[in-house]
């Protein structure tokens, strides 16, 4: 199982709908408006096929924080969502982010960190997150191996590669391979 976690607000349901709708019509027609979401109060659940293949996300609403870790145990991997445009969250991002990161049970997964929203104007480039969250110091201390994707959920941008990265990080981290940990 992947969890898909973040604080709220930074579009982790729309990105799990989008992701839902690529997988199930495979690529073969524009992904249109974006649907309306709502605030997850609790979690999604939410299976996806990529190249014949299933994978399980989870949502946990940002609201869940402080019950995250109850559901660290059963977790393969995780995709962190960052809200590109609203500076404001960043520490609040950032502290959650460092928190799942020193969790004993995710000592050994891949987490995979979104940058979303970039399709507005507002929105903070690359340089400048990686610059706020103080990245390549939280990848060299970190015992996980961590991407980091821009994406837009609004309309699709990096949403493939979101897709590819599930893909190969699927099964890599299961409990018999948590002996050796990845190298950075």
């Amino acid at each position: 199982m992947c969890l898909l976690l973040g604080v709220t607000g930074v579009g982790k349901t729309l990105l799990l709908k989008r992701l839902h709708k690529m997988c199930s019509k495979e690529g073969t027609e524009e992904l249109g408006q974006p649907p309306p979401t709502l605030p997850t109060v609790g979690t999604n659940l939410t299976d996806l096929m990529v190249n014949k293949r299933r994978f399980t996300i989870r949502e946990l609403g940002g609201c869940m924080a402080p019950i995250w870790p109850s559901y660290y145990r059963d977790c393969e991997a995780v995709i962190f969502v960052i809200d590109a445009a609203n500076p404001t969250q960043v520490s609040s991002s950032c502290i959650q982010l460092l928190s799942l990161l020193a969790a004993e049970l995710l000592q050994q997964i891949s987490v995979l960190i979104l940058f979303n929203k970039v399709d507005l104007p507002c929105s903070m480039s690359l340089v400048e997150m990686k610059s706020l969250f103080r990245m390549d110091d939280i990848i060299a201390c970190a015992k996980q191996h961590i991407s980091m994707l821009e994406v837009s959920a609004w309309d699709g941008t990096g949403l493939d590669e979101v897709l590819k990265w599930i893909y190969s990080h699927k099964g890599r981290c299961l409990p018999c391979h948590r002996q050796n940990p990845p190298s950075h």
